[in-house]
């Protein structure tokens, strides 16, 4: 689904990744767990949660709030919080319909107890836009079908990134759950990343408009999932990246600056970094980059 050189690409960042990693596991440890504020944040915004990045760090972090905000979203930031902070505690867990269930019941509680940590059932139908989840009757057996399914091929032929897209394509298609569905989706994605050894990745709500929403559009009329592919293989880069540099660069510094230094436009570098043609990441939105890149 992917050319054959991007998939080279990562493989060499995920052995360069997996020699620094050794000794400095606590290191890595740190990073992840930095980085929940910002997959919370996003990950809730990308459901329309009206809370900031700054918002989701002071709630985490127990500050108290300069603005009154809804008490379920407060909830939601707390929730997912705690359902990445145990995938990161327990990076390899296999996929079962059991944790799945687990998972949505600490995403839901205190917000919906009555759904929450079960699938869909009776007349339980979601719609989203314009796409209606699965019939309720036959969810569960659709799980199971998509667990199992991903479980027989982990160690197949095919490509990890084309199996984890696949699964996210039709998790999302089938709409297990009558809220969550999205976070819990996005949150498997971390889990499957992190069994096969690489980092969790953050898909960005400010582009969920143009690079995340239009492959849900698309997938259940074409069944053509290379779109997930692309942008997971794009953002896998990026956490690569971001570690591999933390681990070797002297200095990190924002994009802009490095792309002053080196007589780059600010927009062709930034188009760069949204590539992955350079070793950019973000961190807490901005991109930045080690000073010694050239």
């Amino acid at each position: 689904m992917i050319y054959q050189s991007t998939k080279d690409k990562i493989e060499a960042f995920h052995k360069q990744f997996a020699v620094l990693s050794k000794g400095n596991e606590k290191l890595l440890k740190e990073i992840a767990l930095a980085e929940i504020p910002e997959m919370v944040y996003n990950s809730n915004a990308i459901e329309n949660s009206t809370l900031t990045l700054e918002d989701t760090e002071k709630i985490l972090s127990g500050s108290e709030l300069n603005r009154k905000v809804n008490v379920r979203e407060v909830y939601e930031a707390k929730n997912l919080a705690k359902i990445t902070e145990a995938l990161l505690n327990k990076p390899k867990q296999k996929l079962t319909i059991a944790l799945i269930l687990d998972l949505h019941k600490t995403l839901l509680t205190d917000i919906d107890d009555s759904v929450a940590g079960r699938f869909r059932k009776g007349k339980e139908w979601v719609r989203v836009g314009n796409h209606l989840g699965a019939n309720p009757a036959f969810v569960n057996s659709l799980m199971q079908e998509l667990v199992d399914n991903y479980n027989s091929q982990a160690k197949g032929r095919d490509y990890f990134l084309d199996k984890i897209a696949h699964f996210h394509a039709e998790f999302e298609t089938i709409h297990p759950f009558v809220d969550g569905n999205g976070r819990i989706g996005r949150a498997l994605i971390n889990l499957q990343l992190m069994n096969t050894g690489l980092p969790p990745i953050i898909i960005q709500n400010k582009s969920k408009h143009t690079e995340y929403y239009p492959l849900f559009t698309n997938y259940p009329v074409t069944m053509k999932f290379d779109g997930f592919t692309q942008l997971f293989a794009t953002l896998l880069q990026e956490a690569l990246n971001k570690r591999i540099t933390m681990l070797t660069a002297k200095k990190i510094i924002p994009l802009s600056q490095w792309a002053a230094q080196n007589g780059i436009k600010p927009t062709i570098a930034a188009n760069k970094a949204k590539r992955q043609t350079i070793p950019a990441f973000r961190l807490r939105e901005k991109w930045m980059i080690d000073a010694g890149y050239r």
